[in-house]
């Protein structure tokens, strides 16, 4: 293998001996975020965005625990979002701060969104944006 993309979750036994535990953490999360990903796209495919629910939540774990770039106020909001009917959530953007994305279904968007404001209270955290967005096409060129 050349380059990091080129271990799949197989190889990561393999991997653990060869590296100092934080490297090997951050690689398993590498590793094992891209099969999420190939996992998703074929689950969406097939059974629909409420069946991700647990992709979205096992990728938060790994950011949170394997790559580190977690902080407590998108742990809370990931958590209140779940806990209050989000079908799954987990932080995005650069880390160390960002967004958390729930995926909620609509009949529970006032309660996840509540859920999150009182946690957010309750920590002692200012309010937290909160705004809903609709899936669309990804970026694609144009001419």
């Amino acid at each position: 293998m050349t380059a990091l993309r080129d271990v799949g979750p197989d190889d990561l036994d393999a991997a653990a001996g060869l590296l100092d535990p934080e490297t090997f953490r951050r690689v398993r999360h590498v590793v094992t975020e891209n099969e999420r990903v190939v996992q998703t796209v074929g689950i969406l495919e097939t059974a629909g965005p409420a069946a991700i629910g647990q992709l979205l939540d096992a990728s938060h774990a790994s950011m949170r625990d394997d790559f580190e770039i977690s902080c407590p106020e998108l742990d809370l909001a990931v958590e209140a979002a779940r806990s209050a009917g989000a079908v799954g959530a987990r932080m995005t953007g650069g880390g160390f701060g960002g967004s958390a994305v729930a995926l909620t279904p609509a009949a529970a968007e006032h309660k996840v969104r509540a859920a999150v404001g009182r946690a957010f209270a309750a920590a002692g955290y200012g309010p937290p944006e909160i705004f809903s967005v609709r899936p669309a096409a990804g970026a694609m060129r144009l001419a």
